[in-house]
């Protein structure tokens, strides 16, 4: 299982660090191509919408097919639409090579969540996803890390071939992996609609949302806040913000893989990165390293979301439908949250910077807030979903 979960780790960094590339490289793209905050909002969340409308048939393909042949599949598409993007010519062929990064992107989870809980017993399952989903803080830190210094140093467009090119070592690591047994062989799927009757997933399902667009909002906006209104470059800007990210999410994850936990503690989790997250929007401009420190604290509180989520999803969900779980959870998720999170904070940010007579920074500022506010009732959300999911098991 090590060389499987190690190589199904890499991939998922990839993944998150081709999805999140764009976040170190929202001001020069803002300059080149004269782009309002909506404008930079909605290139994420066309992604979002494209990646959960594809992950539903994707996600039954993988409870059907080899899992790595389509894994390989979605790795190469990914990658090729990412190095594509750094061609683009305008707004409207950056936007659509994203989308197209969107379909590629879709099969990683379903694939990977389904792949490693037939690989594990599961009670080691929530610390394995723990370790899968702490490629997303890595991939984050190796995104904004890479991605902003490459910029200023190179431009934006080498940026994004720079984020394609490990594609060309994973898609071979992949092929040469061995398939676990399917737990089930049915090949009926004609019952995945039984999975909308589990009340469990629809709770799951919303704290999902409410954790997508709080981390999609994040990641994409927190580097040209420090560039806007503490007055970082794009360089230190990206550097900050990954290092950060990747510190404070591998250790968040890290608590989950060492001690274990459940949705209560994911929860309290949450609840606990609220204040944090209010106080550092609140510091005053210039403050960008006690701001640095309390958003990435936050940040690493919400990473601590996925290990525990993610097991819970596979326990009750029958083993035939794991990956169709996966996937129907991704589609509420992202078109219910992660869509709307970079779109919502960059048109607040657009209001409130009119409203400030034009001070983008200010606007940026204000538009931060509401964060904090949903990382609360995450909390809430998670901690409802725990009780329903112990009335599930219970006999």
């Amino acid at each position: 299982m090590r060389p499987t979960l190690a190589v199904l780790f890499l991939v998922n960094v990839l993944n998150f660090y081709d999805r999140q590339a764009l976040g170190a490289l929202v001001e020069p793209l803002r300059r080149e191509f004269h782009l309002s905050d909506a404008q930079l909002g909605a290139i994420p969340t066309a992604f979002v919408i494209v990646y959960a409308l594809a992950g539903p048939p994707l996600g039954r393909l993988a409870d059907r097919w080899s899992r790595k042949r389509l894994l390989a599949i979605g790795v190469s598409v990914w990658a090729a639409l990412t190095a594509l993007g750094g061609a683009a010519t305008g707004y409207a062929m950056l936007f659509v090579s994203r989308m197209g990064v969107g379909v590629g992107e879709a099969v990683c989870a379903p694939v990977g969540t389904s792949w490693i809980a037939e690989s594990v017993p599961e009670k080691q399952r929530s610390r394995a996803l723990a370790w899968f989903m702490m490629a997303v803080p890595v991939g984050v830190m190796v995104s904004f890390a890479v991605s902003g210094p490459t910029a200023q140093a190179f431009g934006w467009r080498t940026a994004l071939v720079l984020a394609a090119a490990p594609a060309l070592l994973l898609v071979p690591a992949i092929l040469a992996l061995p398939e676990p047994p399917r737990e089930s062989k049915k090949a009926d799927m004609a019952g995945w609609t039984s999975l909308l009757r589990i009340p469990a997933l629809w709770w799951l399902a919303l704290s999902g949302a409410l954790v997508n667009f709080i981390l999609y909002a994040f990641s994409y906006f927190v580097a040209a806040f420090l560039i806007r209104y503490h007055g970082l470059s794009v360089a230190k800007a990206g550097v900050w913000a990954g290092l950060g990210s990747g510190v404070a999410g591998v250790l968040g994850g890290l608590v989950i893989v060492t001690f274990g936990g459940g949705l209560r503690l994911a929860a309290i989790a949450a609840v606990a990165a609220a204040p944090l997250a209010w106080v550092a929007i609140g510091l005053p401009r210039g403050s960008s390293a006690a701001a640095v420190v309390l958003l990435m604290s936050a940040y690493g509180l919400w990473q601590m979301y996925y290990g525990p989520v993610y097991a819970a999803i596979q326990r009750v969900a029958p083993p035939e439908l794991r990956a169709t779980a996966m996937s129907l959870y991704f589609l509420a998720m992202y078109l219910a949250g992660g869509a709307f999170g970079p779109l919502v904070l960059g048109a607040l940010s657009d209001r409130f910077a009119a409203a400030a007579g034009g001070d983008r920074a200010l606007g940026l500022h204000d538009a931060m807030y509401v964060i904090p506010i949903l990382s609360l009732a995450l909390g809430v959300v998670l901690w409802i979903t725990d009780t329903v999911h112990a009335r599930q098991d219970a006999p």
